[in-house]
């Protein structure tokens, strides 16, 4: 029985996805988002600073989302990115983006080397988008 035991001390507990619970920089370092795996497995981002949090003393809105009823949701505290999955290694897609500045939501694919987050959002085929590159928080 003790060698059991002893012989569980070797096992190692899952390390978390080096993604998540990490602090990004937009490529302009206007905003942080936070990245966390939730429950259902997927990654997701959310704003929690921004660099101009408010304009006249009032939370930044978001005027141009395509939901009328959501434009005056605050920036601060948004999720940003949806859905993702784990794709190989370094890899995260079937993720959706959603761009505040102009209220449009993108197909999206994310890439990790080292400190830096290649974000890819396009629409129909990821040959068609645009990439920025994300900086990890120190």
């Amino acid at each position: 029985m003790l060698a059991l035991f002893s012989g569980m001390r070797g096992v190692s507990h899952a390390q978390a996805d080096p993604l998540e619970n990490n602090l990004w920089y937009n490529e302009e370092k206007t905003a942080k988002i936070r990245i966390f795996k939730s429950d259902d497995g997927k990654f997701y981002g959310k704003i929690i600073w921004l660099k101009v949090p408010e304009i006249d003393g009032k939370p930044k809105l978001d005027p141009h989302n395509p939901d009328k009823s959501r434009r005056n949701d605050p920036l601060l505290g948004m999720l940003v990115l949806k859905n993702f999955k784990k794709s190989g290694e370094n890899g995260y897609e079937s993720g959706t983006i959603y761009d505040p500045q102009n209220g449009k939501t993108y197909s999206c694919k994310m890439t990790l080397k080292n400190d830096k987050l290649s974000v890819r959002g396009y629409v129909g085929f990821s040959l068609i988008g645009r990439t920025t590159v994300w900086t990890k928080v120190e």
